[in-house]
């Protein structure tokens, strides 16, 4: 569309030493976040034994960290207009690592689950900020050489992140899962401080007001809606009161702050989702929901996989994960040549496609199945999931102009974060339902499970804009 500021980069040229400087700061800030949320998953059990809790109890320490993360995400787009990125950034980044700090130090259950919620405040801010400085940095040319870099901790979080806990679980106190945040989060700010530009508002932002009624709305509609979701394998299915009321609850908020956002004449919301007609946003998120499914049922199944079904330990799990890792980096070398040269629909499309024959055969896979074999499937798989993001994120700015970066960029993680939640419901009820009658069925099952959710995400995909197309305002 001619006019807009924010234009796809049909050309893959190379980032400017600057952008690449911004990237570096901006990956190595928000890896800690990114892995953070993945490794303490592998340690609920540990911490169920360490502080003398129950496994219901304990589960909070992930589902608080998450609510946290939902609530936090509406307000990035105004914090950033009113304070500057580079301020929002930094001040994200030292409130993280302070909860990680206290999480560290944490004496009992309770105050570890009250110290996740500082985190997970600070990830909130943290995660949308990435995408929408990394777009700013580099004028608003949005390739995918561009996505592959920014959208790297995304991919390999949920990949890398079960390696990493399991060896600091094997050797270490489950604290450093914790205390690793620090030294990491110590460089990323002072990248930070020494690359990202200084983007001070001018006076007229700066009195920029917040849309109160659309986040009074917003926000406990995304935590209600995670949390219902979060509750589904625990509660016995959609018809308990622990799933059933936070999650009618959130979709009633969440249609009043639609309904409040789509009137005509209404100020600018706290998150514009008006942006989403345009095929290019539109089209992007919906692919982004799917793949957040995707790459988080098997996040959950995986590990599962081979510590329950082959007796193997937490890390041993994460150690036989490393060739999906491997293959994820893989992919992101070439994806964007392939972006460029087939457009963003075709690629989409294969990853998918080989996301989901490359999990087929852990739909029979059982105790006694050769693990080299498995290696090889999972180092397929990961060329699919490391390719299946980088599409849909470059074309998804393809008619945002400069002001509307951020609300874009806001929108397409809500969507990630709730097709996360998603999918890892839907495997982990399937899964839960079913051990009563045998751990092999139970795991093939949800394995072709999760292969539906790849082929379903198939139908959004097919509305990405195809090679050389824009969207149209």
């Amino acid at each position: 569309m001619a006019g807009t500021a924010v234009e796809q980069a049909h050309t893959e040229t190379k980032l400017s030493p600057q952008t690449r400087k911004v990237l570096a700061a901006l990956i190595v800030g928000g890896i800690a976040a990114i892995l953070d949320s993945t490794m303490v998953t592998l340690a609920i059990h540990t911490l169920v034994v360490e502080m003398h809790s129950s496994a219901g109890t304990i589960q909070w320490v992930t589902t608080a960290y998450l609510l946290a993360l939902s609530v936090t995400i509406p307000l990035t787009g105004w914090a950033e207009s009113r304070w500057g990125g580079k301020r929002v950034w930094m001040s994200a980044l030292v409130l993280f690592v302070a909860g990680s700090a206290l999480c560290a130090l944490s004496w009992d259950a309770a105050g570890l689950i009250g110290f996740r919620v500082v985190q997970g405040l600070g990830a909130g801010l943290i995660f949308p900020l990435m995408q929408t400085l990394a777009v700013r940095t580099a004028g608003g040319q949005v390739s995918s050489r561009l996505m592959a870099a920014v959208s790297l901790p995304i991919a390999l979080g949920p990949i890398l992140g079960p390696v990493i806990g399991g060896v600091i679980l094997n050797w270490l106190s489950w604290r450093w899962l914790f205390l690793v945040n620090v030294p990491v989060i110590a460089v990323g700010l002072l990248l930070a401080w020494r690359h990202l530009p200084a983007d001070r508002p001018d006076r007229p932002a700066v009195r920029t007001r917040l849309d109160l009624t659309g986040l009074v709305l917003l926000a406990p509609a995304l935590a209600t809606i995670l949390l219902g979701l979060s509750q589904l394998s625990q509660d016995g299915g959609v018809d308990h009161a622990g799933v059933l009321v936070p999650l009618l609850t959130g979709t009633v908020l969440l249609a009043a702050f639609v309904a409040r956002a789509l009137r005509p004449g209404e100020r600018q919301p706290i998150v514009d989702i008006r942006l989403l007609h345009l095929r290019s946003l539109g089209s992007a998120s919906a692919v982004l929901f799917a793949s957040g499914a995707v790459l988080y049922a098997a996040m959950f199944l995986l590990p599962l996989y081979y510590q329950q079904l082959r007796g193997e330990s937490v890390l041993h799990a994460g150690l036989l994960l490393i060739p999906q890792g491997i293959g994820a980096l893989v992919a992101r070398v070439g994806v964007g040549a392939l972006v460029q040269r087939f457009g963003a629909r075709a690629v989409t499309v294969f990853s998918l496609l080989l996301t989901a024959a490359a999990t087929v055969p852990f739909t029979s896979a059982g105790p006694d199945t050769s693990l080299w074999w498995l290696a090889a499937v999972l180092l397929v798989r990961g060329l699919g999931v490391g390719a299946m993001l980088i599409p849909p994120m470059s074309v998804a700015y393809h008619d945002i102009r400069p002001a509307e970066i951020q609300h874009a960029t806001m929108n397409t993680r809500i969507v990630q974060q709730i097709g996360a939640s998603f999918g890892t419901a839907i495997v982990a009820v399937v899964l839960q339902s079913l051990l009563t009658h045998g751990a092999v069925g139970a795991f093939h099952t949800a394995f072709w499970w999760t292969i539906g959710i790849t082929v379903t995400a198939l139908a959004p995909a097919l509305t990405l804009p195809g090679r050389g197309a824009t969207g149209q305002r």
